[in-house]
């Protein structure tokens, strides 16, 4: 299987461009590729495949072979290879995911794309539709006790599930302890994505986050734009403002444009090697090892 290891500020996927390629079992195949000592290693898997839709399809598969189905960081990374590769060589395209077609518009540099600016969408903020079991028609600010932790959380979805904790400080947190507690908490029914946030100031973030599927990630797309959603509903951030997150692999800046109830994300997206790998007759069944 030919395919390409590619990053956005560290959240890395293994890519493989189904416009070429067939992948016959993309589960096992997204454990194995994704496992760091035995496979390539990487946060999952992410298929470019042809659709009538867009112009192209983002097919993604967190390391313990789940399906995905929205990633910032890997929207913008499948961006870069289409327009890099000439599969679609516009400055602005589209990409169906699971949570619809995304418009991304492409920053070139000497022939290639190195800045993505991505319409993600209107943030979900029914508890219903995120999903998180709490009664209201926000949930903002509820209380949850995970483990000896108690805090609050406020849930958004940007096309897949986040709770976002606001902390005085985050460096010091166990995530590989508290992580899975949030993740697999009862008031999750499809698990969930956490945002440990520090707000440094009214335009500037700080976050650590446990992604379902994956544990903790050097970066998360669409949980710095649940977190930037997150602190304007909490008050910490001002809608229609620039907000920067720093994330421990870099940052993206995050706009909600509440005029057009829009989040905007841009930050960049790096080919790091192409390769080519044999695939064992039966990959590993346990969840990838991220660290």
């Amino acid at each position: 299987m030919k395919f390409t290891k590619m990053q956005g500020i560290g959240n890395d996927y293994v890519y493989v461009n189904c416009f070429n390629e067939s992948v016959e079992d993309p589960e096992s195949t997204a454990r194995f590729v994704s496992d760091r000592h035995f496979g390539i290693g990487s946060d999952g898997l992410i298929l470019i495949c042809p659709t009538d839709a867009a112009d192209c399809e983002m097919v993604m598969y967190n390391a313990d072979g789940t399906k995905g189905t929205m990633c910032g960081n890997g929207i913008r990374c499948v961006a870069k290879y289409v327009y890099d590769r000439g599969i679609a060589r516009k400055d602005v395209i589209t990409v169906n995911t699971g949570a619809g077609v995304k418009t991304l518009y492409i920053h070139a540099e000497n022939g290639e794309a190195v800045r993505v600016k991505v319409d993600m969408g209107a943030p979900i903020l029914e508890p219903a539709r995120i999903p998180v079991a709490v009664e209201g028609s926000k949930a903002i600010d509820i209380p949850i006790t995970a483990g000896d932790m108690q805090c609050r959380f406020t849930g958004v979805s940007m096309g897949n599930p986040h709770a976002v904790i606001f902390l005085p400080e985050i460096d010091s947190l166990p995530l590989e302890k508290i992580g899975p507690l949030f993740e697999n908490h009862p008031l999750f029914p499809d698990r969930i994505n956490t945002e440990f946030i520090q707000v440094l100031d009214r335009h500037t973030l700080k976050m650590r986050v446990w992604e379902r599927g994956s544990g903790e990630t050097l970066a998360c797309g669409t949980g710095a734009c649940a977190s930037t959603v997150a602190a304007i509903l909490n008050g910490y951030a001002d809608a229609d403002s620039p907000v920067t997150v720093h994330l421990l692999g870099g940052d993206l800046s995050i706009l909600w444009d509440q005029n057009k109830n829009t989040v905007y994300m841009t930050g960049p997206a790096a080919t790091v090697f192409d390769g080519e790998i044999n695939l064992p007759s039966a990959p590993p069944a346990r969840p990838a090892p991220n660290h």
